[in-house]
């Protein structure tokens, strides 16, 4: 199964330098929609079987566009919500940077919980476990590779993808999920596959599923000399 990871579109709270959160009322601006439109774009001519969502509103509309010309409806799951900064959120992030936390949550992520909400060891443990239960479940249904789209958030995102290549949480914050990207990782029996990362490109061609072969362990695409 391969599933694409997207980020939402720039949002009100981007461009104003505040940590969103789980905040109501945070939507895409004016560029945000048009990253929408433009993923609709991107991924709209590939054989997507199912969308799932974060249950936040900036995520709802950075899929809607995808989903009608796919003729899809979106699969909401908590597990992919946004962090629970807890007491930071609607802070800005220049005055978060005087935090003493704020240099843990660089260094040490997997150590850092946030005052009143939760640590992202958590957040890594439950968006994993959504992906991948969503994978297996897509594997059983349709029996066959399947195409799927998971709109998160940046952390969410990074802490997926930092599982998948295995490293260390402590190292996610070397991950860049720009808004609007797509990040791509093969699941597979044995082992996952970082196709892309922070793609916003316009050819996803690759991503297509190649004719059935014998099952090997090589990296979709390319040898495993690469």
């Amino acid at each position: 199964m391969t599933v694409i990871l997207l980020r939402h579109g720039r949002s009100t709270s981007n461009t104003a330098g505040t940590l969103a959160g789980r905040s109501l009322g945070v939507e895409l601006d004016d560029r945000g929609h048009e990253q929408a439109a433009l993923v609709a774009d991107r991924l709209g001519s590939l054989p997507i079987e199912e969308v799932v969502r974060s249950p936040l509103q900036r995520c709802e509309q950075t899929v809607q566009p995808l989903s009608e010309r796919r003729g899809l409806t979106p699969v909401v799951d908590d597990r992919l919500v946004e962090v629970d900064y807890g007491s930071w959120t609607g802070r800005t992030i220049k005055e978060l940077l005087a935090e003493p936390l704020w240099k843990v949550v660089q260094q040490h992520p997997s150590a850092a919980v946030f005052p009143g909400g939760e640590g992202l060891a958590a957040v890594q443990a439950r968006a994993v476990s959504a992906v991948r239960e969503h994978d297996a479940r897509l594997a059983e249904e349709y029996g066959r590779d399947v195409l799927w789209v998971a709109c998160s958030h940046g952390d969410v995102i990074k802490s997926i993808v930092a599982d998948a290549v295995g490293c260390h949480l402590d190292s996610f914050q070397r991950i860049v999920a720009d808004p609007a990207s797509i990040s791509v990782i093969r699941y597979t029996t044995t082992r996952p596959f970082v196709v892309r990362t922070n793609d916003t490109g316009l050819d996803l061609s690759g991503l297509v599923a190649a004719p059935a072969k014998a099952e090997s362990d090589a990296v979709p695409g390319g040898g495993s000399g690469m």
